[in-house]
């Protein structure tokens, strides 16, 4: 590739991550082919929780990687230590925790009855108070067996699905599988949106005299992407066996602070 194209090309690159109001903090463009950066991103390993099918890898190929532009996150039907399916679980922990921003991830989900993608966050501390009241951010969650339908949730001590109580709110995206969307937080000081493609879906503010058990979203959060099967969600009608291997595609993600 000649010098000059390159330099368009990054170029656009940073016009295209400008945000009026916003810093480009954090991103991952995900132009460099083979496995995910590992200076940004870490791999969930095993069977993780929700009683879900698939064994979590480490560093395999098959599973997570780079290819023309695009991370994929693919579940396979495999029987590995213990799961009838195999995929990946990315997570930024260690590498990149926010206590607040704008969150972008331009993503293609899969289609399958039995597929739970996620765009999600924990915070860093979730295992000095234990789940659900270290708190909980689902920017986006998919269920196959109800196909189109995005999912904003904030769990916490006082407000989750334990309860039935949840705070959410869900849009139809009917091209959710044939094209990119791009699923987006906005969170700052007691106060979280949720949007794809730029509308908002989902308001959230922490109301006067809220502690940790309604509000635990003022502290640092890592990022999750990853693609579960079954589980006591995405399992509810079944899973279509035949339909797999099954990916997510995530185009780019981005944080942003203000300057």
């Amino acid at each position: 590739m000649k010098p000059w194209l390159l330099i368009t090309l990054a170029l656009a690159s940073s016009a295209e991550a400008e945000l009026p109001g916003w810093k480009l903090v954090w991103s991952d463009e995900f132009d460099r082919p083979g496995r995910p950066d590992p200076a940004k991103w870490t791999c969930e390993h095993g069977l993780i929780r929700n009683r879900e099918k698939q064994f979590y890898t480490k560093d395999r190929r098959e599973n997570a990687r780079v290819e023309n532009g695009k991370l994929i996150i693919e579940a396979r039907k495999e029987k590995m230590d213990g799961g009838d399916f195999s995929s990946a679980s990315l997570i930024t922990k260690g590498l990149g925790e926010w206590s607040s921003g704008r969150f972008e991830i331009r993503a293609k989900l899969p289609a399958a009855r039995g597929t739970w993608p996620a765009i999600w966050m924990l915070p860093k501390d979730r295992g000095k108070d234990g789940w659900p009241r270290c708190g909980e951010i689902d920017i986006m969650e998919h269920v196959g067996h109800d196909p189109g339908r995005i999912h904003a949730t904030l769990h916490s001590e006082a407000f989750n699905h334990t309860k039935h109580n949840q705070r959410s709110g869900k849009i139809v995206i009917p091209t959710f599988a044939t094209a990119f969307h791009t699923y987006a937080m906005e969170w700052t000081d007691g106060h979280i949106l949720m949007q794809v493609d730029g509308k908002t879906f989902a308001e959230f503010k922490k109301k006067p005299g809220d502690t940790d058990k309604e509000w635990p979203f003022d502290k640092p959060f890592y990022l999750i992407l990853n693609l579960a099967v079954g589980g006591s969600w995405g399992g509810t009608k079944g899973i279509d066996e035949s339909a797999f291997p099954q990916r997510m595609e995530v185009d780019y993600v981005r944080v942003y602070g203000k300057p």
